[in-house]
């Protein structure tokens, strides 16, 4: 009896070898050939790539050298760059559509799989680009949506993306970036071309709420939205740092969106307090935020005259100081040499008034002069520009081009210089150029001065700025403002209107001209809300237009 157990025993024993081969070559050959596969494939195609993915050359275009260089770093399967799908589509006839419904009934009737393949493609993971008209190879904005974007995708991107000298707009949504990876992604932004403006980071929550670090001073992103990220008063008051200081200030962020996040009362205020010295922001989102009355009173406080804080004034005093001694110190260098200057302008004045003596006798005159006076005239000429002490030559007291470069030493005329340098000043024939374009040149001008220089007004031992005239558009849609938040709104609004009317010159920011306070804890039709908007109408560019031509078309 025990024999006949252990022979049942020892049978499997001895083809157990044999019949794992057998069960390996026929049962289980698909899981054979995928655990052979990696050990085959890998080795002879990737081991020396992989250790050096530095070594390639990116190319510009960013379909293959993405490919190339997630294969150099190990990535068996990454997504695929492919091309934005455009918004406006020529939609095609009921025939074909019923043709292609038809269609597509009958493969997916004939196949499942591949019906369920096409059904969910839209949902895999891929790089939509959006490219040049002119040049179908140069990529000009990235849309990455719902997939995580982590430290080893963020070093491919480090190297594809600076190659591309055409990207203008990076858009990501729910990548799962980190406060660590953030910051890599920061570095990587610096290191891209010139021409990127634009950055879109949603959905996409940080702990540390670290979204500041997208303003940096050395930054060059223009446009930044930042919404449906779960901002709070906390990463409001990062935010509102990043926008100015006592010390320092963003000058190239020009529009903000913040909308969709859980911004407050207190937050408000830090944004209010980023906007006191701020001149280059012109476009603000706080729609869909948790803002109330106090939040909203401190907003309107920024865009009429308010009173400057105990370290503004302070600060303020020392860069008038600092002002002054600028502009004393080239005259205290021209008494210095006061001597060389009286016998440089002394000469020029008698080698002029020769030169003026050779011409007045080459050229017949009807009533010639004694060239006596004209030596007493340019004596009285030398003796003005002693007294003065500019080396403006004498010949009609019109200034040379070398001493108009001289006397303007120590002249804040930045301005100025920036405009002639824009893209806007060959105006010519083009006057349609829009609103925002203008208040930009405008804003550019004005940001090489420091607001807290700007003039001031005097009340009760109390020193007050003129208010924030730059922004011109604020979005406070659907938050939880009342007739008190209105009040302070159309206070500001009333100032920078009057301003407006009274302001002599036609150049510079004039305040708001979009205002939206809509779905919030009031009436609509109350009379504060309706006056301001009464107020606003004229001011809105877009609906003021519409105006003009809808009485040009039909005339009463």
């Amino acid at each position: 009896m025990s024999s006949e157990p252990s022979a049942p025993g020892a049978s499997p024993r001895a083809p157990r070898p044999g019949a794992q081969k057998l069960s390996g070559s026929v049962t289980k050959k698909g899981d054979r050939g995928a655990k052979d596969k990696p050990a085959t494939a890998l080795p002879p195609l990737g081991e020396d790539e992989l250790r050096n993915p530095e070594e390639y050359q990116c190319c510009g275009v960013l379909e293959t050298d993405f490919a190339e260089l997630c294969t150099r770093s190990g990535y068996t399967d990454f997504p695929k760059v492919v091309t934005r799908p455009r918004p406006h589509q020529t939609t095609p006839s009921t025939s074909t559509t019923e043709k292609s419904s038809q269609e597509e009934r009958r493969l997916s009737g004939s196949n499942s799989i591949n019906g369920l393949d096409s059904k969910y493609a839209f949902f895999r993971p891929t790089i939509q680009v959006e490219l040049e008209q002119d040049d179908n190879k140069l990529v000009k904005e990235i849309h990455i949506r719902g997939w995580k974007v982590d430290d080893r995708m963020l070093t491919v991107f480090s190297k594809c993306l600076p190659s591309l000298s055409q990207l203008q707009a990076i858009n990501l949504w729910k990548v799962g970036l980190t406060d660590k990876t953030l910051a890599t992604f920061v570095a990587l932004l610096s290191q891209c071309s010139s021409t990127l403006r634009k950055l879109s980071l949603e959905g996409n929550p940080l702990r540390e709420q670290s979204y500041h670090k997208l303003m940096g001073l050395d930054s060059t992103i223009t446009h930044l939205s930042l919404r449906n990220n779960d901002i709070d008063d906390r990463g409001a008051q990062l935010l509102g740092q990043a926008l100015s200081t006592l010390h320092s200030c963003n000058r190239n962020l020009v529009s903000l969106n913040l909308a969709f996040n859980h911004i407050g009362d207190k937050g408000a205020g830090f944004i209010a307090d980023g906007l006191r010295l701020n001149r280059s922001l012109l476009w603000l989102s706080l729609a869909h935020n948790c803002i109330r009355d106090e939040g909203a009173l401190r907003l309107a406080e920024v865009l009429r005259p308010f009173e400057l804080k105990p370290a503004e004034v302070v600060e303020r005093r020392r860069l008038l100081l600092e002002k002054g001694t600028q502009e004393r110190s080239p005259s205290s260098s021209r008494h210095g040499d006061s001597k060389m200057d009286r016998e440089k302008s002394q000469l020029v004045g008698i080698s002029s008034s020769l030169a003026v003596d050779k011409q007045e006798k080459v050229q017949p005159t009807k009533t010639p002069k004694s060239p006596g006076k004209k030596k007493e005239k340019s004596a009285e000429v030398v003796k003005k520009e002693e007294k003065s002490g500019s080396s403006q030559s004498p010949i009609q007291g019109t200034p040379k081009k070398e001493d108009i470069a001289k006397s303007s030493k120590g002249k804040v005329n930045i301005p100025e210089q920036k405009i002639n340098k824009g893209k806007g000043t060959k105006t010519g024939s083009k006057e349609k150029r829009s609103t925002l374009l203008e208040s930009e040149l405008v804003v550019e001008a004005m940001e090489t001065v420091n607001p807290l220089l700007e003039p001031v007004e005097h009340r009760d031992g109390k020193v007050f700025m003129p208010g924030n005239k730059v922004l011109l558009y604020l979005n406070l849609l659907r938050n939880e403002i009342t007739e008190v938040g209105l009040e302070g709104f159309l206070t500001a609004v009333q100032f920078q209107v009057q301003l407006s009317k009274t302001k002599t010159l036609s150049k510079g920011p004039s305040g708001l001209l979009w205002l939206s306070l809509a779905k919030n804890c009031f009436d609509p039709q109350c009379p504060t809300h309706t006056m301001i908007q009464e107020l606003m109408l004229p001011r809105d560019p877009v609906k003021s237009k519409f105006r003009e031509e809808e009485a040009a078309a039909f005339p009463t």
